[in-house]
C-alpha cells in the first residue's frame, strides 16, 4: 500500500487529468475517477504507469452517493489509506439566462457540483481525520472565478454552485483544522478545457481572453500546479484559503 494516496474526481480530462499526472510525478498513488469515459481515464493511468507511477481508474458519478461510497472503498482496497482529495468533478449546462433554465437543469448542476463535493469530502474526512484514527491529509476543492463574477447571461447556476464551494471550503477548513486536515480551494479563470464545449461554446476562452489582464487563457497544467502546491507540505500552514488562477481577471 502506498504512503501517499490521492483521489482526483473528474480525473479523466482537463484540469483533473493534469492534476493526476502531476500528483504521480510527486510520488502519489493516484485514483483517476471518471463517470463514463473509461478510455480517457485509462489513458491517464497508462501515462502514469509508463512514467513509473502507480494509478487506477475508478468509475463513479459524484451526483450519486452509492457511487461515491463505492469509489472510496475501491481506493481503500487497491491503493491504501487516502491522504489527499481533489474535488474536481463538476458540470455545467448550456449557456443561458436564468429565465430560460429549468428546475431539472439547475438541480443537476447543484447536485453534482455541491452535494458531490460535500459527500466526497465527507468520505475523505472519515479516512483522514485523526479523530477517526487517520493520518491527516489535504482536500482541495475546485471553485471558479465564476463564484466572484457571477456568470451572468451564461451560467448563473454554475456560478452559484461555486459560490457554495467557497463557503464550504471555509467552513470545513475550520471544522477539521485540529484533526490534521487542511482544506483549500483553487479558482480557475478562463482555462482551455473541454468544459466550454459542454456549455455550447468551444471557443469561449478565445472570445473572452482579451478581457484578461494577461491577454490569454490559462492551461490545465497551470491550474494543476496550484492544486498540487495546496496538497503539498509546502503549504503546510495554509487552510481555508484560495488561489485564483485567472490571469488577473
Amino acid at each position: 500500500m502506498a504512503d501517499k494516496v490521492i483521489l482526483v474526481t473528474g480525473g479523466s480530462r482537463g484540469i483533473g487529468a493534469a492534476t493526476a499526472r502531476l500528483a504521480a510525478q510527486q510520488g502519489y498513488a493516484v485514483a483517476v475517477n471518471y463517470v463514463s469515459n473509461r478510455e480517457a481515464a485509462e489513458s491517464v493511468v497508462a501515462d502514469i504507469v509508463r512514467g513509473g507511477g502507480r494509478a487506477i481508474a475508478v468509475a463513479g458519478d459524484v451526483s450519486r452517493e452509492d457511487d461515491i461510497i463505492g469509489m472510496f472503498s475501491t481506493v481503500d482496497r487497491e491503493l491504501g489509506t487516502l491522504t489527499a482529495l481533489v474535488n474536481n468533478a463538476g458540470i455545467l449546462g448550456r449557456q443561458s439566462r436564468l429565465d430560460e433554465m429549468t428546475a431539472e437543469r439547475i438541480n443537476q448542476v447543484l447536485l453534482a457540483n455541491i452535494t458531490g463535493s460535500l459527500l466526497c469530502a465527507r468520505e475523505a474526512v472519515r479516512r483522514m481525520s485523526t479523530r477517526h484514527g487517520g493520518p491527516g491529509g489535504a482536500i482541495v476543492n475546485l471553485s471558479s472565478m465564476a463564484a466572484k463574477l457571477g456568470g451572468p447571461g451564461e451560467y448563473v447556476d454554475y456560478a452559484a454552485s461555486k459560490g457554495a464551494i467557497d463557503a464550504f471550503t471555509i467552513g470545513l477548513a475550520k471544522e477539521v483544522a485540529a484533526e490534521g486536515i487542511r482544506v483549500n480551494a483553487v479558482r480557475p479563470g478562463l482555462i482551455y478545457t473541454d468544459i466550454h464545449a459542454s456549455g455550447g461554446e468551444a471557443g469561449r476562452v478565445d472570445r473572452l481572453k482579451d478581457a484578461v489582464p494577461m491577454k490569454r487563457g490559462g492551461t490545465a497544467e497551470e491550474v494543476a500546479n496550484a492544486i498540487m502546491w495546496l496538497v503539498s507540505d509546502q503549504s503546510s500552514y495554509a487552510t481555508g484559503t484560495f488561489i485564483d488562477v485567472s490571469g488577473g481577471r
